[in-house]
């Protein structure tokens, strides 16, 4: 499942950089005609990297609970350890929806700074939300990118692929397989010109607002970072609450583990370091075994809470209002997303995961392509708290299980 097109994240910041120097420096009458022309370029290599949000979306959301669902059915240390992923996924997003919030009350953003190309989406006030929480119509809902209704109804289908037959949910699943590959093929497409794209969209940015554009990208780090390190300071917790283990103890396992994240950028090549770690937290081989591979196939939940400070930031930008029933939207929309498309490309992934968020709470995804531009810096946070989020809930489940065994009847290696 990836994109056969590969983008050096080297050349999206390079036509944000050029795009930006471009608009800040050519001013007068060509600086109109250059905009005249490169901003319906950038509006058009937007709108082909947002029509594929949908079909994306529902496709690898309906596989990955379907696939979740049928391993939960095969074992009692499978289903806990996705029942820890859930419950560790929404206190991550919760948490990173206050302190953004929080954050940006005590140093707001200069509204209107990367304005994108189009008005707010329209948003139902959280009474609204409760009434159309469950689609009447899922195509409808598809076709007004109505997120909230079209996740649930992805969920319904996803656990109900696992109640029934093999072949009929192949049957099922196997076609939508095939629109999220072709999905993955056109964004692709789209990401291979993305250095145009997104300096199209820069060039504009950079003549509105010159150099102020540079300090809301600084402050757009400052903030995701700050989520993705808040979630790291909650795996710390979930260890030592949850799993049983000191903090000192947690923090000299968790470190050779994290020092690989940071210098690959990648959770899968911090696999077997984390798995040779877990034996000096207590947590058996086979609870390892079991836990570590699902958790980084599924399971990234610094990922999910900076997704929501994403939303949440864009939303303070584009001066959408935001209160506490937004942020619980943008919440709990993240998390389901974020189980579906674990294993994407990164630039693919960022733009799936966020977009639906954004979607869902009224807030424009017209800016993400030059955050996007710029996600290398945020990436280095984000894989150093899915890994250590990773270990705590091996942590937690190897504690789950030590529990189980020191019970009369419980369960045995």
């Amino acid at each position: 499942m990836l994109s056969p097109v590969r983008v050096r994240p080297l050349w999206l910041m390079v036509g944000l950089v050029v795009g930006l120097a471009a608009g800040m420096m050519i001013g007068g009458r060509l600086g109109q005609l250059l905009g005249g022309i490169l901003h319906p370029l950038g509006s058009l290599w937007l709108d082909a990297l947002t029509m594929t949000v949908v079909p994306l979306v529902f496709g690898l959301l309906v596989s990955a609970v379907g696939a979740a669902s049928r391993r939960a059915a095969a074992g009692k240390t499978t289903m806990r350890a996705l029942i820890l992923f859930g419950l560790m996924l929404v206190m991550a997003t919760m948490v990173a929806a206050g302190l953004a919030e929080g954050i940006l009350r005590f140093w707001p953003v200069t509204q209107g700074t990367l304005q994108g190309v189009s008005a707010p989406l329209p948003a139902p006030s959280p009474g609204q939300w409760y009434q159309t929480i469950v689609p009447p119509n899922p195509i409808k809902a598809a076709a007004e990118m109505a997120m909230v209704p079209l996740v649930v109804f992805a969920l319904f289908l996803g656990f109900a692929s696992a109640r029934i037959s093999e072949d009929s949910a192949e049957s099922l699943l196997k076609p939508l397989q095939g629109l999220v590959d072709a999905m993955l093929v056109i964004v692709g497409w789209v990401l291979a010109v993305g250095p145009i794209g997104i300096g199209a969209l820069a060039f504009g940015a950079g003549a509105r607002l010159g150099a102020n554009v540079l300090g809301t990208l600084g402050q757009y780090v400052v903030v995701v970072a700050a989520c993705c390190l808040a979630a790291t300071l909650l795996a710390y917790i979930w260890a030592t609450v949850a799993g049983g283990v000191s903090p000192r103890r947690f923090a000299r396992a968790a470190l050779p583990a994290q020092t690989v994240a940071l210098g690959t950028q990648s959770s899968l090549a911090t696999l077997p370091v984390m798995v040779e770690a877990a034996d000096g937290l207590g947590v058996s081989k086979r609870t390892a075994a079991i836990v570590l591979p699902m958790a980084v196939s599924l399971f990234r939940a610094a990922s999910a809470g900076a997704n929501v400070a994403v939303a949440v930031f864009l939303a303070h930008m584009h001066g959408v209002p935001i209160g506490p029933g937004e942020l619980l939207i943008a919440a709990t929309v993240a998390v389901p997303v974020s189980l579906g498309a674990v294993g994407l490309p990164a630039q693919v992934s960022f733009f799936a995961t966020i977009a639906p968020v954004c979607i869902a709470i009224g807030v424009p995804v017209t800016a993400l392509p030059l955050l996007l531009a710029i996600e290398s810096i945020p990436d280095l946070f984000r894989t150093l708290g899915n890994v250590t989020s990773d270990m705590a809930a091996a942590c937690v489940a190897g504690h789950w299980r030590d529990t189980d065994r020191d019970l009369p009847g419980g369960e045995k290696d």
